[in-house]
């Protein structure tokens, strides 16, 4: 009798806790969340709440710890103060007005202004892409600043480290910044640290996990940037890691699995952006103040605005990321993506959607604009690929033009172009992705141009990967088995974890 008694009330022990779990988390999860988010961590909280409560305590919140926070508001004073001269966007620019708000929009949530930059190369051969950054860096004088979010120094990247060894040895100071979870499982993270040392490169890890020294955050954040700038002169950004394309995993060399990436250089103004932009997250991981200057006034306040047709482009960088509780790059791909007047070029490896961007998108569609949309047949991560999979049927019925990008090649490029060809054409190009983590969850860096040859350039790249995709109808898409329905959806939930 006394141990059914005792089993009764641990019985009745577990219910009123799974009860008290439920509804706090019925009041308490839906704030400051998007109703897909909130509605997939109310379902794995109600189904499994020993196990949904945890991991939404451990992952469901958008924001990091109270310094980072801090520095990311320091951040945007020093930037409001030391380019509270320069305009929205050079003078003598004229600009439509779409883009002008647009520019107005990104200025109000990073404080960056539009600039001046000069098209050095649109670069989509992945080995010809790491030997120019590597030539570049032998021109260093000063300094070398890399932010790369993947790092493994294998025989492809051996040319890069090899000419930051070199810089090293003539006087330049190297700093380098890599994402600590991003890059732990690929060969010879545990030998980077030291072989980067060796060689004289100042190293530090982005966001690392230190719960050893009671430091603790989000496991599931990263710093997806790349950034390479050298001597503030010269900048390279876009989506390619620093890691050979197969990425040093056997399965993939069985495969013949590769990636496909863009990486942008220029010079100009845009270059002390990205500089600022280094310099935050280099103060975040390393507690160093770095110099900072403001983009060259005279290039920036240059009356004669640079014509569409030469090398000078008008951008603006884009910083994103849980430092930032506005999400600027969803936003500003949501206001690019209703601008589109004729046609829309979309090109993201991981294209999930939020419910704001696939209104814009298929309402983009029912206006009469032409969407090309450009991902991978087979993505590399199983969740990931069918989570994307669970949006097209509902794009395809809307008429966006679905293009995968034949396997085992991994697209992995990250850019859009409203209306290409035309002068009221603007696009982005970057390491966001146009997915629900890139939105909440990772640093990104982003370059919207609103004007000049970069835009051609990627509009040509956008061309030679369309050449080799093929199209995805309707009608194939509605022969799929009930299966692949099936885990499609269930994937769906989990991309709204955040």
């Amino acid at each position: 009798m006394t141990l059914a008694l005792d089993l009764n009330s641990w019985q009745l022990v577990g219910l009123i806790v799974d009860y008290t779990i439920k509804i706090i988390a019925i009041g308490l999860v839906p704030e400051g969340r998007r109703p897909s988010s909130s509605t997939a961590w109310l379902l794995a909280i109600l189904l499994l709440p020993f196990i949904g409560l945890p991991l939404f305590l451990l992952m469901g919140s958008p924001y990091i710890n109270r310094r980072r926070h801090r520095i990311q508001r320091e951040a945007n004073v020093m930037i409001e103060d030391v380019q509270s001269h320069v305009p929205d966007w050079p003078e003598g620019c004229d600009l439509r007005p779409e883009t002008q708000a647009i520019i107005k929009l990104n200025r109000r949530l990073t404080n960056l202004p539009a600039v001046v930059a000069h098209n050095q190369g649109v670069y989509g051969d992945y080995e010809e892409t790491i030997r120019r950054m590597a030539a570049a860096v032998d021109e260093a004088e000063d300094h070398v600043h890399v932010e790369i979010y993947i790092t493994a120094w294998d025989e492809t990247t051996d040319p890069f480290f090899r000419a930051l060894e070199r810089a090293v040895d003539r006087g330049v100071t190297v700093r380098y910044l890599f994402d600590q979870i991003g890059s732990l499982k690929y060969p010879g993270y545990f030998r980077l640290g030291r072989r980067l040392t060796e060689i004289g490169v100042h190293w530090h890890l982005m966001l690392p996990l230190k719960p050893w020294r009671f430091k603790f955050r989000r496991p599931d954040l990263r710093n997806h940037r790349k950034l390479l700038v050298i001597d503030d002169r010269v900048g390279f950004m876009g989506s390619i890691n620093m890691i050979d394309r197969s990425y040093l995993m056997s399965a993939n060399v069985r495969m013949g699995r590769k990636w496909v990436d863009t990486m942008v250089e220029v010079t100009g103004p845009v270059v002390a952006s990205m500089s600022f932009l280094f310099a935050v997250d280099w103060y975040a991981e390393t507690n160093e103040l770095l110099d900072v200057a403001p983009p060259p006034e005279h290039e920036v306040e240059d009356p004669a605005c640079p014509e569409p047709d030469n090398t000078s482009n008008i951008v603006q960088l884009v910083p994103s990321g849980p430092g930032y509780t506005t999400e600027p790059n969803l936003r500003m791909f949501n206001s690019i993506v209703h601008a589109a007047k004729n046609r829309l070029v979309l090109c993201s490896p991981y294209f999930i959607p939020d419910e704001s961007l696939l209104e814009a998108v298929t309402s983009a569609c029912y206006r009469g604009v032409q969407v090309d949309l450009l991902v991978s047949e087979k993505s590399d991560q199983f969740m990931v690929h069918h989570a994307q999979s669970s949006y097209y049927q509902v794009l395809l019925e809307a008429g966006v033009r679905i293009h995968l990008f034949p396997a085992p090649y991994i697209l992995h490029s990250k850019f859009n172009i409203a209306d290409p060809g035309s002068e009221t054409s603007m696009g982005t190009v970057g390491s966001s992705n146009m997915d629900m983590r890139s939105f909440g969850l990772n640093y990104e860096a982003t370059l919207m141009i609103a004007r000049g040859d970069l835009l051609t350039d990627l509009n040509e790249l956008a061309d030679a990967y369309l050449a080799v995709s093929r199209r995805l109808t309707l009608e194939e898409w509605n022969d799929r088995s009930f299966f692949r329905r099936y885990v499609d959806n269930v994937m769906k939930l989990t991309s709204a974890l955040q």
